[in-house]
């Protein structure tokens, strides 16, 4: 009878070579046959400061051994960590995971090996797992302690602070003073000790499982943070240090960084005897350009020694999958044979999504809080419903230097949501090519749970923890030994998981899809939740102003006194209030969730008793409502008053934080009007008139409408004003573009015809003038006029077949004539639409303009056709239109610019009705050619994506603006099988985005397809609102 094959594990689909050992990412195999030989007792020093004995052959690799230390911790994501020893040099050295333990230890009896971090990720949150972040901060603990880690004074207390939350739990002065005096954390900890406790003081509530989380996210933004220094000389003698982290080979003077290379520009690493070499890439920019440096090192072992952990941080940190060996050569060998074993983090990431684990708790051996006991993973059988994956990094579009061809290290991996998805028609039986095991489900036990953040946008920060008082037998070879016996008679490490029933305790993402089955399915539940996550980030741009634009801004004296106490008095008492707003609206939808046995009445299902109560409230502050125009209008003379002020406001809006421009957010409260109008609307329209819930919801509408009507008016005028003052900053060569009068109609891009040829320009169309611009060759990337066609007596005809150029129309002048081409007959129509109501408009103004503006408006363009002002090299353009890249330190990303490099146009119309489109809320985000999707915080307003990792983040990892894209639903052919799945594409740029519900994914195409399809005056006019003109 013939056996059938054997069914590829992980690691062979991934490309690793056999391990002889328990592989860590390989879980359910019994432990192959150790090579022969006479078996050997090594001992290892675990990060929990215990010892621990592992008897292997003399012929087992460094391999074995670290797999049989990651199976005794029951770690999965073991390819971080790495074996370090003395080797007879008294040099420190780490295990060579390929050749036999006796080559490497020669005496291994006399040996002991240490269990340490060898990789340190750029951020904390790639650690997926709780039991990795614990071995982490116990690295940083160490690192602490023997001073490797500094920092300054504050930062220490804060660490200090965490570990010590994390061990004893909750602030009790004496019970931590005294914790204090018996241990030790840090060099000269007596001076900060009442420091330590007032931070200490502030971290009531915390798990220590958020304590590490905690911990890491301070210790990552230390310079200190994961560098092991080599001590080495320049050419000139200077006594430096060498390192290497993920992002290349840094060098440091003492504790200071003073230069880093980028892998990007490391052409390779290499050493001869005591000279370590870094030969670089060509650099064009720099004149005085070196191709090698040279650092002299104590010895030839110490330069092997840094270029072997080069090699390796290398391989781990860019490389897809581990490198294959070089074949051997035939008559001699040159260089080292030395490679990278084991697997990159790439492949750790995408091991650990799609493989499923159950977690068992590990016991934290400093730590005295038993409230709830941590969670490391143990294979199962059942596949989990929520695979994890996720890549923090910018879009393709807008940050082109983050290239997705290799593995960059801006990557962050967190826990997907699935958020209870559902599918319009049947379920399908397979995700993703693959069918679904299904298991039995195990409910969790109520009194296990603590109640969860509402938050989903950061679910490992958070990571929610069960009670399990069940011990059973120890994992992997410790099955037949007694539950606290090691094999030598010993106590084992606390870091040993003890095995868990089936029933106990469950993964932190299937409680969350448990806790998830729960939530009602109910539409006014995801109306509701539209509201909180839309009001966190009405909140979040608030503070832009509130605390952003006052730390940096108004507290400059060069700032008027009726300013500074303006924008106090108007927008102090907002925020106030909309933070307690936001504090009722989560806890509403907590209850709502199930999170308490009022849900089992019905009482707390429902938002019109909140909206009404704080609709009045913010009724009764109608008056500072009417007063952001005044805001507006004062900010704006004193930017014309002082150059100070307007640099201040100009300094300001380059900042992360201020991610749209400055004017929009002062206007912010008056578009949120609009908001809760719009909510309450669906509500109402939802409900039947028998709900309980109807007449409180209808009498919050007929208040917020009231409001909206009375403020229409004059926001209707602000947001004109706001536009005309956006525009001035990307404009030279013009003066009073914001003069009394002037309406803001149309921009975009259209070919000019000229003897030249069509040259590409930029029109901006107003109720009385017509501008047309060429972008110029400043640092600020504006735009200059060329030329200014005043509308009064202005014709308008179609002129394709006068001049043979598509899409071309003629605009005739009382001076000149112009002649231009659109990209497309809709693009043509929407201008000549708009240029005819411009036209009727100058004309019922009782002749031309009396505008200083407009007096010799075409005398400059002579000057138009300067050739230094029309050329811009073709590297530019194609860099521009396809990188969008992040906040830089230029208006390079405005509407404008998007536009011009898009070849679209954008309406005032356009404008307003994407201050009503605005969302915001957590999505799946899928590159074209990726397997995971990435969980982001997602905010869409000014016609564009925002990208942030959690709603709490200040400002946005990225933008994406949507003009010229085209949002749909992906085709079969394209194998996205998963649940509410939308497109976005523009030309080679593929975006693939997966909303929580069906509510959620139609109000993202919905707002989406307001951005991406401009709208018609025709259409804008059979709304509701009066015309804005």
């Amino acid at each position: 009878m013939v056996e059938p094959d054997p069914r590829p594990t992980a690691g062979h689909r991934l490309g690793a070579q056999e391990s002889l050992g328990i592989s860590t990412l390989d879980p359910g195999h019994k432990p192959p046959a150790m090579p022969p030989g006479r078996q050997v007792s090594v001992r290892v020093h675990l990060l929990d400061d215990t010892e621990e004995a592992f008897g292997v052959t003399q012929r087992a690799s460094g391999r074995v051994l670290l797999d049989l230390v990651c199976a005794h911790l029951n770690l999965i994501e073991g390819d971080y960590f790495g074996l370090e020893y003395q080797d007879h040099r008294k040099m420190t050295v780490w295990l060579d995971l390929l050749k036999p333990i006796i080559k490497q230890i020669r005496r291994p009896k006399h040996v002991v090996l240490r269990f340490v971090v060898k990789f340190f990720p750029p951020d904390h949150t790639q650690l997926l797992e709780e039991l990795t972040r614990y071995l982490f901060a116990l690295q940083v603990k160490q690192d602490l302690a023997c001073g490797a880690l500094t920092c300054n004074d504050s930062s220490a207390a804060l660490l200090v602070s965490h570990i010590v939350q994390s061990e004893i739990g909750d602030f009790d002065e004496n019970q931590s003073r005294e914790h204090l005096l018996t241990n030790r954390y840090m060099p000269d900890q007596e001076a900060l000790t009442d420091k330590i406790m007032e931070c200490h003081r502030k971290h009531i509530g915390q798990t220590p499982a958020e304590s590490d989380y905690q911990l890491l996210e301070i210790a990552r933004r230390l310079e200190m943070y994961g560098i092991r220094l080599h001590p080495a000389k320049d050419r000139e003698g200077t006594k430096l240090s060498l390192t290497v982290a993920h992002t290349g080979v840094l060098v440091f003077q003492g504790h200071t960084k003073i230069n880093a290379f980028n892998w990007s520009k490391v052409r390779k690493l290499s050493f001869k005897r005591k000279r370590f070499l870094i030969k670089l890439r060509p650099d064009l920019n720099q004149s005085a350009y070196q191709d090698t440096l040279e650092f002299l090192m104590g010895s030839r072992d110490c330069c092997k020694v840094f270029w072997k952990i080069c090699v390796e941080y290398h391989a781990f940190f860019r490389l897809f999958e581990e490198p294959k060996p070089k074949p051997k050569p035939v008559l001699f060998t040159r260089g080292s044979s030395f490679r990278f074993s084991g697997r990159t983090q790439k492949q750790v990431i995408d091991y650990v999504r799609d493989s499923e684990f159950k977690k068992i708790p590990f016991e934290r051996k400093h730590s005295k809080v038993q409230s709830h006991s941590g969670l490391s993973p143990l294979p199962s059988l059942q596949r989990p419903q929520v695979p994890n994956e996720s890549v923090i990094s910018s879009s393709g579009d807008e940050v082109d230097s983050l290239s997705r061809s290799v593995w960059r290290e801006t990557v962050s991996v967190s826990v997907e949501d699935s958020s209870a998805l559902r599918k319009k028609s049947s379920p399908s039986p397979q995700r993703n090519g693959r069918e679904e095991r299904v298991g039995p489900r195990v409910e969790p036990s109520p009194s296990g749970q603590r109640a969860e953040r509402l938050s989903t946008g950061m679910m490992m920060s958070c990571p929610r923890l069960s009670d399990s008082p069940n011990q059973g037998a120890v994992n992997g070879q410790r099955r037949g030994l007694a539950p606290g016996q090691s094999p030598d008679g010993r106590q084992p490490s606390p870091l040993t998981s003890p095995l868990l029933n089936d029933a106990g305790c469950l993964r932190a993402d299937d409680e969350d899809e448990v806790r998830r089955k729960r939530f009602p399915a109910d539409k006014a539940y995801f109306i509701a939740k539209e509201l909180l996550t839309t009001e966190r980030t009405y909140l979040k741009d608030l503070e832009v102003i509130t605390m952003s634009f006052q730390n940096s801004v108004v507290k400059d004296e060069a700032i008027p006194e009726s300013l500074r106490n303006s924008i106090f008095s108007n927008f102090e008492p907002l925020h106030k209030f909309h933070t307690s707003f936001l504090r009722e609206v989560e806890q509403r939808l907590a209850l709502w969730e199930g999170r308490s046995n009022a849900h089992i009445k019905g009482d707390y299902q429902r938002l019109g008793d909140v909206m009404l109560k704080n609709i009045q409230g913010i009724k009764q502050m109608t008056g500072h409502l009417l007063k952001h125009s005044e805001v507006l209008l004062e900010l704006e003379r004193a930017c014309r008053a002082s150059r100070r002020v307007d640099t201040l406001c100009r300094d300001f809006e380059l900042q992360k934080v201020c991610y749209l421009p400055l004017n929009i957010f002062l206007l912010r409260p008056l578009h949120r009007l609009m908001h809760y109008k719009q909510i309450l609307e669906r509500l109402c329209k939802h409900y039947p008139p028998t709900h309980q819930d109807f007449r409180d919801s209808r009498a919050a509408l007929a208040d917020v409408s009231e409001m909206v009507a009375q403020l229409h008016c004059p926001m209707i005028k602000m947001e004109n004003f706001q536009k005309l003052l956006e525009l001035k900053k990307d404009l030279v060569g013009i003066d009073n573009l914001a003069m009394p009068g002037r309406e803001f109609i149309r921009l975009g891009c259209l070919s000019k015809l000229s003897g030249k040829g069509l040259q590409q320009r930029m029109f901006f169309l107003f109720n009385d003038v017509l501008l047309y611009t060429s972008r110029g060759m400043t640092a600020a990337n504006q735009f200059k006029v060329h030329g200014q066609l005043p509308l009064y007596g202005m014709t308008i005809r179609e002129s394709e077949d006068e001049w043979g150029v598509p899409h071309s129309f003629t605009l005739s002048g009382q001076r000149s004539s112009v002649v231009v081409a659109a990209s497309s007959v809709s693009e043509m129509e929407k201008w000549m639409e708009d240029i005819k109501m411009a036209i009727d408009l100058a004309e019922k103004c009782n002749g031309p303009s009396s505008d200083p503006l407009l007096a010799g408006s075409l005398l400059e363009n002579k000057s138009s056709e300067d050739p230094t002002l029309d050329q811009e090299s073709e590297d530019d353009l194609s860099a521009s239109r396809t990188s969008l890249q992040r906040q830089d330190a230029h208006r390079g990303n405005t509407t404008v610019h998007v536009c011009w490099h898009r070849n679209t146009s954008v309406s005032m119309l356009d404008f307003s009705i994407a201050v009503e489109n605005q969302l915001s809320g957590n999505l799946l985000r899928k590159f074209k050619n990726s397997n995971g999707w990435q969980k982001l915080w997602v905010v869409f307003t000014n016609f564009s994506l925002f990208f942030y990792k959690t709603h709490q983040d200040d400002f946005p990892l990225a933008s994406l603006p949507l003009l010229g894209y085209s949002v749909t639903i992906p085709s079969e052919n394209e194998n996205i099988h998963k649940d509410y799945v939308f497109k976005l594409h523009f030309k080679s740029h593929v975006y693939y985005f997966r909303s929580e519900s069906e509510y959620t994914f139609e109000r993202w195409m919905e707002v989406i397809r307001s951005a991406t399809s401009s709208a018609s005056r025709t259409r804008f006019l059979s709304r509701k609102e009066p015309h804005p003109y």
